[in-house]
């Protein structure tokens, strides 16, 4: 049976053992750390044991909880100077480096990673706190003189950014660490207030971040971790005193979003399942090693995993040999053990979504060329399907998004087939290209509707470096340092009128 270590002292009056030995743990509101009458429990995909409860916020809470936010918080936010606001940064930085051991306990045992992905998911946090003043160069305004236009002589103005008000965060399960930071550095370093509704599997790192963050004298007031499912979020997304909603997850639930949330900012990187073309004077085995890093990491459960192969006829076979190699290798198992490089999945109800997906393809003319074997209730193989161009849009993988390590390999004549059968997809969140012929390359660059494309290497969002998000059904606006921005903020114009002082003299 899978249990947390005992957390470091910082964290123990967060939580108290209950009654039956599981850590219950409060959440953060309003400076303040409250539990309530119901808790959720949490299970760990590893073995699917009991290792935690949360309380099981009420609306009245939460509804309390924006009132203040909206007349206190926002304001509370925004009379911290931006200085002092990266100075805060930087304290949680050093303390979530500090405790790191504490955050990698919790990713193992509630996410299934592995100690080297818990640990890269912490030092990209890490990074991204310090990199806070990165966003802050999209914060200037500009100037605007008047004498470009008759009717604006002896005049001119300031165009400035302000912060919106109130940013509500909805995170998903796959980086409960990083995309809480992510989302919580780009709203507050604008000076908005931040409310986060973390994912109901994965809630303890975000609850920790708020000690982090507590400890560190973020303003008490701008900042809320409320506990709440998924399926009872409409009333609160749909609150007029929340001005932007940023939400990673499925492309249903962000329609559903934007549907209940009506006239606000939205920041929605939804689903993907990336395309990955092999031209043929691609290096095969380099492509088929990252490509194989892009299908298996963190077992899939990535919306920037890729899911489909399309490799012209001339590379094919050795491709298509040289990925079988790169899957045989991967050691599929407990996250806790050394050698283990792809855990479980989060819940039992994924894993039968790939056998459905699975029987699918095969009852459709797909071959297994590895995998496609359930492990246990969490755990699967690594999964390579060969698919015919001509029956791959009739696939249930090919109209859904199955958040898992499976991928599809499909012989195309050229790249404007390759090209072609992406397009058909709903999704278009990235894509990659293997290869070296810079005009079928800068023909894909063209014409594949994605938001990014990363050329010879597989799809890494990484720390936002570079922007990502999606088009088509994956989503709207980008989130990245410094592109985010203009999401979270919007502009005032500020005019002045000097007309009859003397300032000007025009000819």
């Amino acid at each position: 049976m899978v249990s947390l270590n005992e957390l470091s002292e910082e964290f123990k009056s967060i939580y108290v053992i209950d009654n039956d030995g599981i850590p219950l743990f409060k959440t953060y509101l309003l400076g303040e750390w409250v539990d309530a009458k119901d808790v959720q429990y949490l299970k760990s995909p590893i073995d699917l044991s009991v290792y935690a409860k949360v309380p099981k916020l009420n609306h009245e809470m939460i509804d309390s909880t924006l009132s203040v936010m909206y007349k206190v918080g926002k304001w509370e936010i925004r009379d911290i100077p931006g200085e002092k606001r990266l100075k805060i940064y930087h304290k949680i930085a050093d303390l979530l480096d500090k405790y790191r051991d504490d955050f990698i306990n919790v990713l193992m045992i509630g996410n299934g990673k592995t100690k080297a992905q818990a640990n890269g998911e912490i030092n990209a946090s890490i990074e991204r706190l310090i990199r806070a003043d990165l966003d802050v160069r999209k914060l200037y305004g500009e100037y605007v003189p008047g004498d470009w236009s008759t009717e604006s002589l002896e005049s001119e103005a300031i165009v400035r950014r302000e912060p919106l008000g109130i940013v509500l965060g909805i995170t998903p399960f796959n980086y409960p660490l990083f995309d809480v930071i992510n989302k919580f550095v780009y709203s507050t370093v604008a000076g908005n207030a931040f409310i986060l509704k973390p994912a109901s599997s994965t809630p303890l790192p975000a609850i920790m971040l708020a000690k982090l963050a507590e400890i560190a004298e973020f303003p008490k007031r701008a900042l809320s971790i409320i506990t709440i499912q998924g399926n009872e979020m409409d009333k609160i997304i749909s609150d007029k005193r929340i001005n932007v909603i940023t939400f990673t997850g499925s492309s249903e639930s962000g329609e559903q979003v934007i549907k209940s949330g009506g006239l606000k900012q939205y920041i929605m990187e939804l689903g993907g399942g990336d395309p990955a073309i092999v031209l043929g004077d691609a290096d095969p085995k380099i492509a088929a090693q990252r490509i194989a890093s892009g299908i298996t990491s963190y077992s899939g459960q990535r919306c920037d995993s890729i899911k489909f192969i399309f490799a012209e006829a001339s590379i094919y076979e050795q491709l298509k040999n040289y990925l079988i190699e790169e899957l045989k290798k991967i050691k599929v198992g407990d996250p806790r053990e050394s050698n283990t490089a792809m855990g479980p999945i989060i819940d039992p109800n994924t894993v039968q979504e790939f056998e459905y997906a699975v029987k699918d393809a095969v009852n459709k003319g797909a071959t297994i060329l590895y995998g496609g074997n359930i492990l246990g209730p969490t755990y699967i193989e690594p999964t390579l399907l060969e698919v015919d161009k001509k029956v791959l849009k009739e696939l249930y993988l090919f109209r859904k998004e199955v958040f898992l390590s499976i991928a599809t390999l499909t012989k195309v004549d050229n790249i404007d087939e390759a090209i072609e059968l992406n397009t058909e997809r709903r999704y278009g969140l990235d894509a990659a290209i293997f290869g070296n012929d810079i005009f079928k390359i800068r023909k894909a660059l063209r014409r594949l509707e994605v938001g990014a494309i990363y050329i010879n290497d597989y799809p890494k969002h990484g720390i936002g470096y570079f922007p990502f998000g999606g088009r088509k059904d994956s989503g709207t606006g980008r989130e990245g340092i410094g592109y985010t921005i203009e999401y979270v903020t919007s502009y005032k114009t500020l005019v002045y009128n000097y007309k009859g002082k003397g300032i000007w003299e025009y000819i």
